[in-house]
């Protein structure tokens, strides 16, 4: 979006100084973006050992504990990167520890057997330094959140009642909890817009599409997004998404938004 902005909106030099600036900016921070879950898991990871192994007093270990609760602490409605990130880790320490991977656990489908599963392996520590090297977010929580986890973590997925105002539990199914996860780390959680059109009905208008993946877009994100893509682009903007079930096209020229049918 930037760089077609960059190329084709009719930008004084300053302001294409600073549309560059903040598009440089945003492509170097994109790989902490993909690793947040992961860095934060792995210091309080080490944090935690640390301070409770090593560094504190026995009259210390209460308040540390106060303040660790605070940093891990997660609702129901949003992620927690700290509180997911270590108890995976944690979670895949001790799979790897008691030898609960490789194909003859994984072909073992007697629930009591895999839960008491133990080897005495004793690779955790080696398990998650190679998955510090490898893995970003997204083939981390791919590849090592499994049902087991979810389980011990209470996950769930929720939904807004508009009828009571209320968040309300949706589902405890692993594969809807799992997938909604890897939906909102995709793109760091923004919605997917391609530009399809900067000379839309022949009128220098132009047209964003949004990649509907089963949620729709905030309105009102959405159009100060538009209000502020205006300024830049100085003639109207639309963008064509799916609203209730309903291809729309939201539409703004520099006065009041509207949306309307998408044909």
């Amino acid at each position: 979006m930037l760089k077609f902005l960059l190329d084709h909106a009719p930008l004084q030099g300053w302001q294409r100084d600073i549309l560059s600036m903040i598009r440089e900016e945003a492509y170097y921070f994109a790989p902490q973006g993909q690793t947040k879950i992961m860095n934060e898991g792995w210091a309080v990871y080490w944090h935690s050992k640390m301070m409770t192994e090593f560094i504190l007093k026995d009259a210390e270990v209460i308040d540390y504990c106060d303040h660790y609760a605070g940093i891990v602490q997660m609702s129901g409605k949003q992620l927690n990167p700290y509180k997911i990130g270590v108890e995976l880790m944690r979670h895949v320490e001790r799979r790897w520890n008691d030898g609960k991977f490789g194909l003859e656990y994984a072909l073992c489908d007697d629930p009591a057997k895999r839960k008491a599963w133990n080897t005495n392996a004793q690779k955790g520590r080696e398990k998650l330094f190679e998955i510090r090297k490898h893995h970003n977010d997204i083939s981390f929580i791919d590849e090592f959140l499994d049902e087991d986890f979810c389980e011990e973590a209470r996950l769930f997925t929720w939904v807004h009642d508009r009828r009571s105002g209320q968040d309300l539990i949706h589902d405890r199914d692993f594969k809807t909890i799992k997938n909604e996860i890897l939906d909102a780390l995709t793109n760091f959680g923004q919605p997917i817009i391609d530009v399809i059109d900067g000379n839309y009905r022949n009128r220098g208008e132009l047209l964003l599409s949004h990649k509907h993946q089963g949620k729709d877009l905030k309105i009102d994100w959405a159009v100060e997004t538009l209000k502020n893509i205006y300024k830049i682009w100085s003639r109207p903007v639309n963008i064509v998404t799916v609203i209730e079930n309903e291809p729309k096209i939201i539409y703004y020229d520099g006065s009041e938004p509207r949306v309307e049918k998408a044909y």
